[in-house]
């Protein structure tokens, strides 16, 4: 049974669910449908970009550790981002990150799942064009949803999203889901964050 998370909120994923190794994240987001004149030019896409920053001790240490779609795959091969979508349309989880929590290093403490806007300043884009934005964590053994944490919140003029992490608190993995918007314009910007 999925539990619905508020924001800050912190589950265990381990404990209700012995034995979980792989965990599946999906992210969401729809597009604003937005009012334009007659004659003006069609908006371009939102494109959102899902990435996961692997943390030591709390701190990112190498750009190896950032996974996103130039990066698909960790060096270590416990974190693998499912490829990118360039529009968000359609339904369900719009990009995916696929989690081996069993085999992660034990120097790596936290992964952070961000979202940003792809040239979001450039094309004028922003969270607030944004909505039903979600994260959701699914059990890799049966594809049943764990949790889920509805992004409910007005972020216009956010240009990046801290969505939530996953991390390792005496011997047990856990979820937090954060919700924090920022002004990053791209990615290299919000990992700096975590130097």
């Amino acid at each position: 049974m999925s539990v619905s998370l508020q924001k800050g909120q912190k589950v265990s994923l381990s404990k209700d669910n012995a034995g979980l190794s792989k965990v599946l994240v999906g992210l969401g987001w729809d597009e604003v449908q937005q009012k334009r004149g007659l004659f003006a030019p069609k908006p371009q896409p939102i494109d959102c970009d899902a990435s996961a920053i692997l943390l030591r001790n709390g701190k990112l240490c190498a750009k190896e550790d950032l996974v996103y779609f130039g990066n698909l795959r960790h060096m270590t091969g416990t974190v693998q981002h499912m490829g990118d979508n360039l529009t968000g349309a359609g339904d369900g989880d719009d990009e995916q990150i696929l989690v081996d929590l069993a085999a992660i290093p034990a120097e790596y403490d936290r992964i952070v799942i961000v979202v940003n806007i792809y040239q979001a300043y450039q094309r004028k884009q922003h969270f607030g064009l944004i909505q039903n934005a979600f994260i959701r964590l699914v059990d890799g053994r049966n594809n049943v949803e764990m949790c889920r944490y509805n992004l409910s919140e007005d972020y216009s003029n956010m240009t990046a999203m801290i969505f939530g992490e996953i991390y390792r608190h005496n011997g047990e993995w856990k979820f937090n889901a954060i919700g924090q918007g920022t002004n990053d314009p791209g990615l290299g910007e919000l990992a700096n964050r975590f130097i």
